[in-house]
């Protein structure tokens, strides 16, 4: 059932984030999309209040029951930049917009850029990390150990993250030769 819910969960983000979008730019209905975009996390909310149920239920943990938890996680950590990342193009492609700015590849400005993107995993991991505890030690349900490799993942995603991020701040990449004297 969980892995029924994860799909329809996935499918639900994907059409409101299109919906959210397309009400913005084509029906110019800013509220309304705003009220629509609302509901990407929500739908990972009630994903994990239905994972915290079927386990309460009686259901055995699985890894699926955490995937489910990671969601909401994500949502929370990732959900406001996919957002922003939906929205630069959906702008450019369907409604005059410009053209979306490249991801930095140089220098502080790709730093910067790796030091968000850990901001993010590391929002995204504390709160999965969290809701898998909730999910452990709220419910009754047997098999929760099957958890603690999650644990073990999302700070494994984390270190590694950070230590990207720490790269890239000691040793900032410098674009190539030809590329610094084409500047001005």
């Amino acid at each position: 059932m969980i892995v029924t819910l994860i799909v329809a969960a996935e499918a639900a983000f994907w059409v409101l984030l299109g919906l959210g979008l397309a009400t913005r730019y084509l029906l110019r209905w800013r509220r309304t999309s705003t009220v629509v975009l609302v509901g990407l996390p929500v739908t990972d909310l009630v994903l994990f209040l239905l994972t915290l149920f079927d386990l309460r239920g009686g259901a055995t943990a699985s890894w699926t029951h955490a995937l489910a938890a990671s969601y909401l996680g994500f949502s929370v950590g990732y959900g406001p930049s996919v957002v922003r990342w939906a929205d630069v193009r959906f702008l450019h492609r369907f409604a005059g917009g410009p053209k979306p700015p490249p991801t930095p590849k140089y220098g502080a400005a790709r730093s910067r850029h790796e030091w968000q993107v850990c901001r993010r995993t590391l929002v995204s991991a504390a709160i999965t990390i969290t809701l898998i505890t909730v999910l452990k030690v709220g419910t009754d349900a047997p098999g929760t150990e099957v958890f603690d490799q999650w644990y073990w993942k999302l700070g494994i995603a984390a270190v590694i993250n950070t230590i990207v991020a720490v790269s890239y701040t000691l040793w900032p990449k410098q674009p190539p030769a030809d590329e610094q004297q084409d500047r001005p």
